[in-house]
């Protein structure tokens, strides 16, 4: 079967259309709606950036903040099957995963004696890339956004949510 491309995928809404954003805590989840979709399978992926709230447990119990975690990377992706696709439009709803937690070697603690979890990851940006036809590395769309201030939980406020679509 031939794919048929989309012409101009973008975010449904206008101009300054941007995803909503909920921050689960250690997961991040996004939700839209695409159109100028083509025919074809489509894979929604999201990276995510944070910065990194975690515990450090010493083997006798005691526990203190995390000493200066370094930020960390999250990804999730989600796939939509071409019957779901109404007249090159489709909602999306994409999550990463939660980071590992202890953390090996507890490299955010005083030495790696030391057992660090994660506790909270404050978001600070969420890269989403679109690809149709599924697997065949053509990128349709990509959506760069920047939360300012990082995220804190729950419902990102719009307002907070800075996004740029290319």
């Amino acid at each position: 079967m031939t794919s048929v491309l989309g012409s101009s995928v973008h975010l449904k809404g206008g101009q300054k259309a941007k995803p909503s954003f909920n921050d689960l805590g250690l997961r991040l989840r996004a939700s839209g709606e695409l159109t100028g979709l083509g025919f074809g399978d489509v894979n929604v992926d999201m990276t995510a950036t944070a910065d990194v709230k975690s515990t450090c447990t010493n083997q006798g119990g005691n526990q203190a903040p995390g000493q200066n975690p370094a930020p960390i990377t999250v990804m999730g992706s989600t796939s939509i099957l071409n019957n779901q696709i109404k007249n090159g439009n489709v909602p999306f709803t994409v999550t990463t995963n939660a980071p590992t937690t202890p953390v090996p070697n507890a490299p955010g603690c005083p030495n790696n004696n030391w057992r660090e979890d994660i506790n909270d990851l404050l978001f600070r940006t969420a890269t989403i890339t679109v690809e149709q036809p599924a697997g065949s590395g053509m990128i349709v769309l990509t959506v760069d956004c920047t939360f300012t201030p990082a995220t804190t939980g729950g419902q990102v406020p719009s307002g907070n949510v800075a996004c740029v679509s290319h």
